[in-house]
C-alpha cells in the first residue's frame, strides 16, 4: 500500500512538472536563442556602460534570447554612425541605442526602423528620430535630490556651491532642479557660488579651493559630475574641511565610490543604468515578437500609435557610507 501511494505521488508531481514546463514552453515570453540585439554605444570602453549591458543581457536571459554589446571607441560622431550603420546591415532583433548627438543619428534610426528593426534609445537620445523609446535619468529630479540630502544634512540652514559643466543640456538640467529646489524650498539655504569644472578633476579642485576661499560659511556643494565631485573632494580634503562642508556628487566611478567610502563625499547619485539595460531589452523583445497591442484587435502601427512610453525615468538612488560596497561590483 505504501509503495502505491508513493508511486501515485510520483506520477502526479510528474504530470504537474510536465504541465509547467508545456506552460513555460507556451509562454509568450520565451525567444529565439538566435534572435540577437544589439546595444550600440560611444566611447565603448568607459565603465559606465558596464551596468547598462548587465541589466540588458540579465533580461536577455530570461527571454531565451542573445544580445551583443559594441560602440564607437571614441568620442566621435562619425564613427558612431559608421558602427550603427554596421549593426542595421546585419538586420538584429532589435537596436539599443545612446546617442552621442541626436542629430546625427536620427537618420540612421529612421532607416533602422524602415527595415522593420526596433530601436530604443537610452542614456542619450535622438528626440526627433522615429525611436521607439528613450529611458533616462530625469536630471531635473536628480538635482532635486541633491538639494534634499544636502538641505537634510545641514538642517535646511546653510551657504552651498554649485560645480557643473555648462552648454551641457543633461548637466544644465541636473543644476536646474538643484537651485530652483534650494530657492522654492529652503528659505534660510543659498546657493551661493556655481563654478564650472570643465570635466576635469584639477580644474573641479582648483574651482572649489576659489569657492571656499569666497564663501567661508560654505557648508555644501552638488558636483553634476564624477570628475567634478573627486576634484572638489580633493580640495575639501586639503582644505582640512571635511567635517564642515558637505558634498553630493554624481555617478559611481571608483574614484568617487572611494571618497564615499572614505566619508569624504558624503554620497553620490547612482544612474539607474542596469534598468535601462535591462527594460530597454525588454521593450525591444515586446515589439519584436509583436506582444503589444494598445488598441485592442486595431494594428497600432497602420493608426500610427506608439505601444511604448515615450519616455522613462530610471531613476537615481542615494549611495552613501552605508551601501557603498554594494557598487563596487559595477
Amino acid at each position: 500500500m505504501k509503495k502505491l501511494l508513493v508511486l501515485m505521488m510520483v506520477l502526479v508531481l510528474s504530470l504537474s512538472f510536465i504541465g509547467t514546463v508545456a506552460a513555460q514552453d507556451d509562454t509568450p515570453l520565451k525567444g529565439d536563442p538566435d534572435d540577437e540585439y544589439v546595444m550600440v554605444t560611444f566611447v565603448s570602453g568607459i565603465e559606465y556602460w558596464k551596468p547598462a549591458y548587465r541589466g540588458m543581457e540579465d533580461a536577455a536571459k530570461n527571454l531565451g534570447v542573445s544580445t551583443r554589446y559594441t560602440g564607437a571607441n571614441d568620442y566621435d560622431i562619425n564613427q558612431q554612425v559608421t558602427v550603427l550603420e554596421q549593426v542595421i546591415s546585419q538586420n538584429p532583433a532589435g537596436i539599443l541605442l545612446t546617442c552621442i548627438n541626436p542629430d546625427a543619428l536620427a537618420g540612421p534610426i529612421n532607416r533602422a526602423m524602415e527595415a522593420g528593426i526596433p530601436v530604443v534609445t537610452f542614456d542619450a537620445d535622438a528626440p526627433d528620430s522615429d525611436r521607439y523609446s528613450f529611458l533616462a535619468t530625469s536630471n531635473y529630479e536628480a538635482g532635486v535630490t541633491a538639494a534634499n540630502y544636502l538641505a537634510e544634512l545641514n538642517d535646511e540652514k546653510g551657504d552651498l556651491g554649485l560645480i557643473t559643466i555648462p552648454g551641457q543640456l543633461n548637466h544644465e538640467e541636473r543644476a536646474q532642479g538643484f537651485e530652483e529646489t534650494i530657492a522654492n524650498n529652503y528659505p534660510d539655504m543659498e546657493v551661493v557660488s556655481i563654478q564650472d569644472g570643465q570635466s576635469d578633476q584639477a580644474a573641479s579642485a582648483r574651482a572649489m579651493g576659489s569657492m571656499i576661499q569666497a564663501n567661508p560659511d560654505l557648508v555644501g556643494v552638488f558636483t553634476t559630475e564624477a570628475s567634478t565631485g573627486v576634484g572638489a573632494a580633493t580640495a575639501v580634503k586639503e582644505a582640512d574641511m571635511v567635517d564642515s562642508i558637505d558634498i553630493v556628487s554624481f555617478d559611481t566611478d571608483k574614484g568617487t565610490l572611494d571618497y564615499v567610502k572614505d566619508g569624504i563625499i558624503d554620497a553620490t547619485l547612482a544612474q539607474g543604468t542596469w534598468n535601462m539595460g535591462y527594460w530597454g531589452q525588454m521593450f525591444l523583445f515586446h515589439l519584436n515578437e509583436g506582444l503589444l497591442n494598445p488598441i485592442g484587435d486595431g494594428d497600432w502601427k497602420e493608426a500610427g500609435i506608439n505601444p511604448l512610453p515615450n519616455y522613462v525615468d530610471t531613476g537615481v538612488n542615494l549611495v552613501t557610507k552605508d551601501n557603498v560596497d554594494f557598487y563596487y561590483g559595477d
